[in-house]
C-alpha cells in the first residue's frame, strides 16, 4: 500500500484541528449563556444594540430593562449604557437606552452614558474608562447570553473586574434565531482570540 503524501496528511490533520477548535468554540459560547445568579457590582454596562426609529429595538429593550432590574435591586450602584450611531444611523444607542430607562423612573444621577462606541470590544473599553472617572471598579456586563462569552473574553482582557450577567429573556428565543446568532458569535469570538495576541 502506498503511503499517503505528506501534504495530504498535514492537511487533513489541518482540518481535523480546525474542525475541533470551531465545535469547542461553539460548545463554549453555548454552554456560557446558562443563566446565572446575579452578584453586587459597582456598575452594571449595558452593551449597545440596534435603535428602532428612536427606540430600543426589542434586542436592546432586554438589555435596558435587565440593567434596571438590578439597579433597583440594589445589586449595582450605576448603570452606564453603551453605544454611539451605527453607519447610517440618526440616534446614538447609549442616549436611546438613558432616556428609555428614564421613562421607567430610573434616578438621572444613577446613568452614566458611553455614546462613542461601534463594536462591543469599544463598548467596554470606552465605558471602562469612564467608570474609572467615577471611581467604579467592578461591573456586571449585560448582554444577550449567546454574546456573554465573548463580551466577558473582551473585558478580562482590558483588566476588567466583571462577571457576566445576560438577559433572562432574549429577543432570540427560537432555533431559528439562535442558531444566525451562535454563528455569528462564533466568527467574532474566533477572530477575537486569533487577534487578541495582537491587541494592545
Amino acid at each position: 500500500m502506498k503511503k499517503k503524501p505528506a501534504l495530504y496528511k498535514i492537511i487533513t490533520i489541518a482540518f481535523l484541528i480546525a474542525v475541533l477548535t470551531i465545535g469547542y468554540a461553539a460548545y463554549d459560547i453555548w454552554s456560557f449563556s446558562k443563566p446565572r445568579e446575579p452578584m453586587a457590582a459597582d456598575a452594571v454596562i449595558v452593551l449597545g444594540a440596534a435603535v428602532w426609529d428612536g427606540k430600543p429595538s426589542p434586542v436592546l429593550r432586554g438589555r435596558i430593562d435587565y440593567g434596571i432590574w438590578l439597579y433597583e435591586q440594589g445589586y449595582v450602584q450605576k448603570i452606564i449604557f453603551t453605544g454611539g450611531m451605527g453607519h447610517g444611523g440618526q440616534w446614538t444607542e447609549a442616549i436611546v437606552s438613558r432616556d428609555y430607562a428614564l421613562e421607567q423612573g430610573v434616578n438621572p444621577g444613577a446613568i452614566l452614558v458611553e455614546t462613542e462606541s461601534t463594536i462591543t470590544e469599544e463598548n467596554l473599553r470606552f465605558a471602562g474608562e469612564l467608570a474609572k472617572e467615577h471611581q467604579l471598579h467592578t461591573f456586571a456586563i449585560v448582554s444577550d447570553p449567546l454574546h456573554m462569552k465573548r463580551a466577558l473574553t473582551i473585558a478580562k482582557k482590558l483588566g476588567m473586574d466583571a462577571y457576566a450577567a445576560p438577559t433572562p429573556s432574549s429577543a432570540y428565543k427560537s432555533l431559528q434565531t439562535k442558531l444566525p446568532f451562535l454563528f455569528r458569535e462564533l466568527f467574532y469570538y474566533i477572530g477575537y482570540k486569533v487577534t487578541s495576541p495582537f491587541r494592545s
